[in-house]
């Protein structure tokens, strides 16, 4: 399994159009549901696993809309093409509701699913119930950090959208700001470790929404 979530993790990063990374969006959040549930006999594996996959499913639906909508609206869904036809384009002004915003929250949504975001972030605790590698490897430092790199692949797009960028550094530093305070009162060491992932979280998407991309990225290697 872990070796299969490599796979799917790769095929995510190295897809070059949203279609590719997708199949490797959904194959990471399957490797996520087998690996929570690894140790099926007792029930709140199980049910972690369950509840991964159903509020990843919730993000997922938001981004199959946002591919959908990307294509209507810019006849692609390859992301160099995307970047350059959003790069032509007038920017959008705080809450005016042009394609741009529209695709751009839309594939937002499905990065706050990945990411753990607010409020969207009821499931990276419930995953500590995995072996300790899987949540080392997959729930602290790699599936989750695939909402940050989507939407840092797609820059160009975000940087056009007043509103969206607003919404990113709001979910961003609510979820910073919560998921800190919720891990100084927690018990488990595991739990504390997810929520501080899920704050480390928000601190990326608030300096993705602030137009730093690159440190968005730079602080995605580091943790």
């Amino acid at each position: 399994y872990l070796n299969l979530f490599v796979f799917f993790m790769l095929l995510l990063v190295l897809g070059g159009n949203l279609p590719l990374m997708f199949i490797g969006w959904e194959g990471v959040g399957l490797c996520s549901y087998l690996l929570i549930g690894f140790w099926y006999r007792k029930d709140s594996a199980s049910a972690a696993g369950l509840k991964a996959f159903l509020v990843n499913r919730l993000g997922d639906a938001g981004l199959i809309l946002g591919m959908v909508f990307t294509f209507h609206a810019f006849g692609t869904l390859d992301l160099v093409d995307i970047a350059d036809n959003a790069g032509g384009l007038a920017p959008e002004g705080l809450w005016q509701w042009g394609p741009v915003t529209i695709a751009a929250l839309l594939l937002f949504l499905g990065a706050v699913g990945k990411s753990a975001q607010i409020p969207l972030h009821v499931w990276l605790p419930d995953a500590m119930e995995g072996p300790t590698p899987v949540s080392a490897l997959i729930h602290a430092s790699t599936m989750v950090t695939a909402g940050v790199y989507l939407v840092a692949r797609l820059a160009p797009l975000y940087s056009r959208s007043a509103t969206a960028m607003l919404v990113v550094a709001v979910v961003g530093v609510l979820t910073a700001l919560v998921a800190g305070t919720i891990a100084i009162v927690q018990t488990d060491i595991k739990r504390v470790l997810a929520y501080s992932t899920v704050s480390q979280l928000g601190f990326m998407f608030l300096a993705a929404g602030a137009g730093a991309f690159g440190v968005a990225v730079f602080h995605l290697y580091t943790h």
